[in-house]
């Protein structure tokens, strides 16, 4: 069975979607689409790429956003990126950071649809995948429905056909990243709009949505649901994903065999020398809401960042969950006789 490929995205979060987040996501996913998290096109073309981009191959497919706002840069960082096997490159139109905002991209971009047309068309001259947009519904005082729809018939004529869209408007000024991903209202009525008047683009929605259930109504009207913050707080919703793609037709993985195969992952690299806890901090809630939940995330927290620490804290960290479910299971035993 053939999906579109955004059916399903997991959002591009500075600080977080780094690859060994990527690698533990595809461990409970197969089939979600993932993001890294916004990389810059000096930093590609002048720092470590290695670094910077490198990543598994289980990770496909997996889409690098660049921020940037030269058209020979993006080309150039577009083309490294594809080098190192990125199935898409998406550009960052909705970061509203002041380190964004000083060297103009990100979401002071909207203001300028014209150049934003121009860096699409530089990167998708530059490769062969798809080239996309991710975006706000605007910015500042640009933020009417005619704005909105005017960068978007914009960037589309110069051939943009997925546009990405965080369903709030950012405040440029006033407002942190933090604030910007939750004070402004959400509009979801005008990305299901901006579809309607352009069915033959793939319209993405993204903010607010913390479930799969609440990602559903909106796939009647649109091509493809992007969470956030959501499935990286409560990360084994990822494993319903490709079940829920596929009709029913793929069974969750446990949590317990997610385990597994982080705690393979995580051999190989701790043996390249990458520190425990720059892994385990993204699985903190792998166990959010279960029984031993709490405790399996303190010994993360606290055992992993030790000097030295090894394999035998996620060992210790899954012994002390699976100790308490057990408990949980002999009352409710006990209780029913």
């Amino acid at each position: 069975m053939t999906l579109p490929s955004h059916t399903f995205c997991v959002a591009p979060m500075m600080d977080w979607t780094d690859r060994h987040c990527r690698a533990f996501h595809r461990m409970l996913s197969g089939r979600a689409r993932l993001y890294t998290e916004m990389v810059t096109t000096g930093a590609i073309i002048h720092g470590d790429r290695k670094r910077l981009l490198g990543f598994s191959s289980a990770e496909h497919p997996v889409a690098l956003q660049l921020g940037g706002s030269e058209p020979d840069a993006l080309a150039r960082a577009a083309e490294i990126g594809v080098g190192f096997g990125y199935d898409e490159i998406n550009l960052n139109c909705g970061c509203p950071s002041d380190r964004v905002q000083s060297g103009r991209f990100g979401a002071c971009l909207m203001a300028e649809p014209d150049l934003v047309a121009r860096l699409y068309a530089a990167m998708a001259a530059a490769v062969d995948v798809p080239v996309t947009v991710k975006c706000r519904i605007g910015i500042d005082e640009q933020d009417s429905e005619a704005d909105f729809s005017r960068f978007v018939a914009t960037v589309a004529a110069a051939g943009c056909r997925t546009f990405i869209v965080h369903a709030r408007k950012a405040w440029l000024k006033g407002l942190s990243p933090k604030q910007n991903r939750d004070i402004p209202p959400l509009d979801y009525g005008r990305v299901h709009r901006l579809k309607a008047q352009h069915p033959e683009l793939t319209i993405v929605l993204n903010g607010g949505i913390t479930s799969l259930a609440e990602a559903l109504p909106h796939l009647e009207f649109l091509d493809g649901a992007m969470l956030g913050r959501a499935a990286y707080e409560r990360p084994y919703l990822l494993a319903q994903v490709d079940g829920w793609l596929l009709d029913g037709g793929v069974a969750p993985p446990a949590r317990s065999e997610a385990m597994r195969r982080f705690r393979a992952y995580a051999a190989a690299q701790l043996a390249d020398g990458v520190r425990l806890s720059a892994m385990t901090r993204h699985i903190l809630g792998l166990y959010h809401g279960e029984p031993g939940g709490r405790l399996f995330r303190r010994v993360l927290s606290e055992e992993a960042v030790r000097p030295g620490a090894g394999l035998e804290v996620l060992d210790k960290a899954l012994g002390v969950v699976e100790a308490q479910a057990g408990r949980q299971r002999d009352t409710l035993a006990d209780a029913a006789e």
